[in-house]
């Protein structure tokens, strides 16, 4: 059965077998078709969608390393120049079959290879479903500042399969889980309170995917370009990016991007209840729900001034005021807040002796 949501002049699917993919670019009379994949998404998820297109056997297949530290320029001066050796013009199709690395940087690529080729978005992990499925956003890192350089481009379609979600390990699970109980927060404490129950090995997960994306669908239909009501979903992020950040320069196995947000989550729900009204009842369910799912990333007080040099870097910044999104109660936030690092270091340290 398929389901859709009308999102920026396009459809997102929702349908287990991807039945409507085929149909969708045979009806468009591409040149070329490009597939761009990961090592990890050509060997697992790749069989996926050559069984989805059985009448369509002629694509080139562009391969990336995986991982948030391949998310750069140089991997995407790659994509381009094997873009050129493919001859692709501007009727080719480029697929992005994979996660948030995959669908940002690829998105990046093709929105700006001979400015501008059509692209399709098939998020193959939770968090690049709940999250990089729909918006428009593309992008890469630039010296650790997470997506920093990018465009907003909507692709031609999404399709999500919640096939690809077999193939994730439960580290990545949790890590796209955080998104979805971002959602809850900031739009639905019903979706809150539902994610508290779920069982990520064994629950179908297919209705609070839907219900996350149709959340961030909404909150992105009224503002498109992040100007007002988008930056919400940016929650967790000002000090959740800059983890990220600080754990892909010095650690061996770096935070994946939920882990990194859901520390953020819980580090600026307490400056919410230190400043935007909420109460020490709902920053304990909020820290209860992340501890009951993430283990706690160890740190010292000594690498605080290297995080709040990562946030300066901030989009949400205004000059050198650092910019936050704020839990006024769980299901409701206020954004441009701006926090002195004061407080920013307070959150640290209760993250850390909690």
């Amino acid at each position: 059965m398929t389901k859709q949501i009308a999102s920026l002049g396009y459809q997102v699917f929702f349908e287990k077998n991807l039945d409507s993919l085929e149909p969708f670019i045979t009806s468009r009379n591409y040149s070329q078709i490009l597939v761009l994949v990961d090592r990890n998404t050509n060997d697992y998820c790749l069989p996926i969608l050559q069984s989805a297109l059985s009448k369509i056997t002629d694509y080139d297949i562009i391969e990336v390393d995986p991982g948030e530290e391949n998310k750069n320029i140089d991997f995407c001066i790659g994509v381009w120049k094997t873009m050129l050796d493919f001859g692709a013009d501007r009727k080719a199709l480029m697929i992005n079959l994979g996660g948030g690395v995959v669908t940002d940087m690829g998105g990046f690529a093709a929105s700006t290879y001979k400015r501008g080729i059509d692209f399709i978005q098939i998020p193959t992990t939770l968090l690049s479903q709940v999250d990089a499925s729909v918006g428009g956003k593309t992008g890469i890192d630039l010296d650790n500042v997470k997506n920093i350089i990018g465009t907003f481009t909507q692709p031609q379609a999404v399709f999500i399969s919640g096939q690809f979600l077999s193939t994730l390990d439960d580290r990545q699970m949790r890590s796209g889980f955080a998104e979805v109980i971002k959602h809850g927060l900031i739009y639905d404490k019903d979706l809150f309170l539902r994610t508290k129950s779920v069982n990520l090995e064994a629950d179908d997960l297919d209705d609070i995917v839907f219900r996350s994306v149709e959340i961030k669908n909404e909150v992105i239909t009224e503002d498109p370009t992040e100007k007002g009501l988008r930056k919400i979903l940016n929650f967790g992020h000002t000090i959740g990016h800059a983890i990220e950040g600080y754990s892909l320069i010095h650690d061996a196995n770096p935070l994946l991007h939920g882990e990194a947000i859901a520390l953020g989550m819980i580090c600026e729900a307490y400056i919410a209840h230190k400043i935007n009204g909420l109460s020490a009842a709902d920053l304990s369910e909020i820290v209860q729900a992340f501890d009951n799912r993430f283990e706690r990333y160890p740190f010292s007080g000594d690498i605080y001034q290297e995080l709040i040099a990562l946030m300066q870097n901030d989009k949400k910044n205004a000059g050198r005021k650092l910019g936050f999104v704020l839990l006024s109660e769980i299901g409701k936030c206020d954004y441009n807040i701006y926090v002195e690092e004061e407080l920013i270091k307070e959150s640290l340290d209760f993250y850390r002796n909690r």
